[in-house]
């Protein structure tokens, strides 16, 4: 098994990957990109940045990105987060508009949603990593093969978990997910292309309802 830092109850859910030849080709490609100088966002620290905030035992929500921000100072590891002193995507303040109309949520004047991965919400990206300035640079290169496998395995592992896909990208993930035992919540992007159709959606009260249904103690979502 190739010398992955990861947070070890990930390393282990994922030993088979990283002895794969796709893994192999994937981390290589990056290296070299690196070697030749290409940005690449988040930095290296940072490409396992979800599954170190959230341990495998203590995840009780994932929330699926597609791809890391493309922009400096932009991407921290965590889908839709990005470190305070940066303005707030988009599709993040569509999030908190949402929250604000769903549970009374004070909307803050930043984009780190940290408090949420130390909660255990999984803030996962599909894919990992990204050129500067390059939207979707990396989606070829095989990070979709491991997270999927995360996705699986995770389900496969534990029960009760809520699993929010936003989006028909993310939505493409529900096969991975044991819906017998874990909940799947589907909305639209919150990505103001789509319109505002997602809001209105409230999954973030749906979440807690459930977390709370089964005994478990619900996210405390305010950042403000």
């Amino acid at each position: 098994m190739m010398n992955v830092k990861i947070e070890p109850s990930w390393k282990s859910l994922l030993s088979e990957e990283f002895g794969k030849e796709y893994f192999y080709n994937l981390t290589e490609t990056i290296k070299r990109e690196i070697a030749n100088g290409v940005k690449i966002y988040p930095n290296g620290a940072n490409f396992f940045k979800a599954f170190e905030m959230a341990p495998v035992d203590k995840v009780k929500a994932v929330i699926i990105g597609q791809d890391p921000y493309h922009n400096p100072g932009e991407a921290m590891g965590l889908s839709f987060s990005v470190p305070k002193g940066v303005r707030v995507p988009p599709s993040l303040r569509n999030i908190y508009k949402e929250l604000h109309t769903d549970i009374g949520f004070e909307i803050p004047n930043h984009g780190d949603l940290t408090p949420w991965a130390t909660q255990g919400v999984l803030l996962l990206n599909a894919i990992l990593t990204v050129r500067h300035r390059a939207a979707a640079s990396h989606r070829k290169l095989g990070w979709e093969h491991f997270t999927n496998a995360a996705i699986q395995k995770l389900s496969e592992k534990r029960e009760n978990i809520v699993f929010l896909l936003w989006g028909n990208f993310a939505k493409k993930k529900k096969e991975l997910i044991d819906t017998s035992k874990h909940l799947v919540l589907e909305a639209a992007h919150p990505s103001p292309l789509a319109g505002g159709a997602f809001f209105g959606s409230k999954h973030f009260s749906k979440t807690n309802a459930y977390l709370e249904s089964k005994g478990i103690d619900p996210i405390d979502w305010r950042l403000a």
